[in-house]
């Protein structure tokens, strides 16, 4: 029988706590006791755990033994925002797939009021994503990033592939640009960032300032895609890749 999981917010070399709604969910729901076997997520790792004491706001598990977890995928998504209930969708399915991160940014097609309410859905984001690890059983968290003007997020410096999709592009596909990732970092994994965005895509001087910097223009094909289904649809292609 699988074990469910739950993913700790405190922990030390032998024991980890889950605490509020997780903590009451077990506590209430599923009337955890003592003893109750389950997988627990501590610091980036799995472990078999027994349950040591119950109540409506805590749950301590001993850990008894670290258990063989798949990596998340290398990927940081850079998402410009948009509707924030398509965007919700794409960061649990994008949770779902492995993602490592996302990073919202502010484009220059963002709708205003989707900007000026991005700051205050970000711990909402990260709830989701929460549930979404644990719900696939993933042995962390992505990291979601507080938004930024998209400028700064091209100008930054990274080590990773940046990769950009973009309409205009025919000729470099997403899949041809994560080969030769691969290729270049030899026996090592690549990490890439892959930016997706607004519903009406970059405008020129983005397009402008993402080749200035050192960014990898690619196409999905030859259809438009929505932003949610061009994100899951990016991160496919490179599981299949890398995993």
């Amino acid at each position: 029988m699988t074990r469910r999981r739950w993913i700790a917010e405190h922990w030390d070399e032998a024991t980890a706590t889950i605490v509020g709604a997780q903590a009451e969910h077990m506590a209430r729901v599923l009337r955890a006791e003592a003893g109750m076997e389950a997988d627990v997520v501590a610091g980036g790792h799995v472990f078999h755990a027994e349950v040591a004491a119950v109540s409506t706001s805590e749950v301590r598990f001993n850990l008894i033994a670290e258990v063989q977890a798949d990596p998340a995928l290398p990927v940081t998504l850079v998402m410009a925002v948009y509707k924030f209930d398509h965007m919700e969708w794409a960061i649990e399915k994008a949770t779902e797939l492995g993602v490592a991160a996302v990073a919202p940014v502010i484009a220059r097609r963002t709708e205003k009021h989707l900007a000026l309410a991005a700051m205050k859905r970000v711990e909402r984001w990260r709830r989701i994503a929460h549930e979404a690890a644990q719900q696939s059983r993933r042995s962390d968290v992505p990291l979601i990033s507080d938004p930024i003007a998209l400028a700064d997020r091209i100008r930054a410096a990274s080590a990773s592939t940046r990769i950009v999709l973009a309409e205009q592009e025919r000729t470099t596909t997403l899949r041809h640009a994560v080969n030769e990732a691969m290729t270049a970092a030899q026996a090592q994994m690549p990490t890439l960032e892959i930016a997706i965005g607004p519903v009406g895509g970059w405008t020129p001087e983005e397009e402008a300032l993402f080749d200035a910097n050192g960014w990898i223009a690619v196409s999905l094909g030859p259809r438009i895609l929505r932003a949610e289904t061009a994100a899951i649809a990016a991160l496919a292609v490179v599981a299949s890749h890398l995993e």
